[in-house]
């Protein structure tokens, strides 16, 4: 069992890991810095971000306020804040891609070469909040900790099934674009064949005419 286990408790770790994205960057005047993380639909996910106060113990320089936005795989707007300093944001994912998150700072506003951003984004099983599920319910230390696995495994369960459509996916796809491929070139080597024909019988009419044969 120790020998199952261990591997088990590895994968789980691996997949925490996957799930929660916390960072620091440098976002430079003029230009937008994008972060995107690839979520299941119907996946909940939470972020918080702020910007790094320059002068601490003093307020915050209005120049130092940025734009951000989560859009979806399609488009759609999850959130939108305009010169904020920090600000957060939740939502359950309503289509499975590649979800992103922008930052920028408008032209026209006067501001830094860089401005430093701290970041902090879970999706999954890591944006369950455990303490209040804990607090709410009252249930006994070992109830919660087999709750937070079986979650834990219930995510990797899911996730292998999403990879295993998007692996059928991609077959589906490839056997598509062969098919596809296929029929191109049969149709390009048919019309080479009738092209070479119609010279043949061009040639071959134009020497009788010309009684050469």
């Amino acid at each position: 069992m120790s020998n199952l286990a261990r591997p088990l408790a590895l994968l789980a770790m691996a997949l925490m890991c996957g799930l929660t994205n916390s960072m620091r960057f440098e976002l430079q005047s003029g230009s937008t810095k994008c972060i995107s993380d690839d979520i299941k639909a119907n996946a909940m996910s939470v972020g918080k971000y702020s910007v790094v106060n320059p002068n601490e113990g003093f307020p915050f320089p209005d120049s130092h306020r940025i734009v951000v936005k989560v859009s979806s795989p399609y488009g759609n707007s999850y959130h939108y804040a305009d010169h904020v300093d920090s600000g957060q944001f939740a939502f359950t994912a309503a289509e499975a891609g590649d979800y992103a998150t922008c930052f920028w700072i408008p032209d026209g506003r006067p501001a830094p070469s860089t401005v430093t951003i701290e970041f902090e984004w879970r999706s999954g099983v890591a944006a369950k909040d455990w303490s209040k599920v804990a607090k709410k319910g009252q249930i006994e230390v070992m109830e919660f900790e087999l709750k937070k696995l079986y979650d834990t495994v219930q995510s990797i369960h899911d996730e292998m099934f999403y990879l295993r459509e998007r692996e059928e996916e991609m077959q589906d796809l490839n056997k598509s674009t062969n098919s596809k491929m296929f029929t191109f070139s049969l149709f390009s080597i048919l019309i080479c064949m009738s092209v070479a024909g119609l010279q043949l019988w061009h040639l071959k009419a134009f020497f009788e005419r010309k009684k050469l044969l």
